[in-house]
């Protein structure tokens, strides 16, 4: 599982920063600045909860006792990603704005995936 975490997470890091650029030179021009501002707030978010996977990959053999909690809070991360950033990209392209209404789901996976990983990390005590 460590090592899924890694990839997952190098994998979202490695997109972060290629969004954020794409943003910065691609975008700037293009979008408004409230879209821009979402898409911002997307990469942001995105690349904390890349480093969380990662974080997750080092913690998972520490915390084995609770393995199932840490995993399914990685899934959790994983998902807050594609629902919360991805809504915000997909978002801004568009300037459909309905799609926030994906967002808080995303939202919702993150708080729930940091959650999981405190409880694991309290069961381990």
């Amino acid at each position: 599982m460590a090592k899924l975490f890694l990839l997952w997470g190098s994998i979202n890091m490695f997109l972060g920063v290629a969004l954020g650029a794409f943003g910065a030179h691609g975008l700037k021009e293009r979008i408004s600045e409230r879209m821009l501002a979402n898409w911002n707030t997307g990469v942001h978010y995105h690349m904390v909860h890349a480093l969380g996977l990662i974080l997750l990959a080092v913690l998972v053999d520490k915390l084995q006792a609770t393995e199932s909690l840490v995993g399914w809070s990685g899934k959790l991360l994983l998902a807050g990603i594609v629902l919360f950033s991805g809504s915000l990209y997909v978002m801004a392209l568009t300037n459909q704005t309905k799609l926030g209404a994906i967002t808080p789901l995303g939202g919702v996976a993150f708080l729930a995936g940091w959650v999981l990983l405190a409880v694991a990390a309290a069961k381990s005590l």
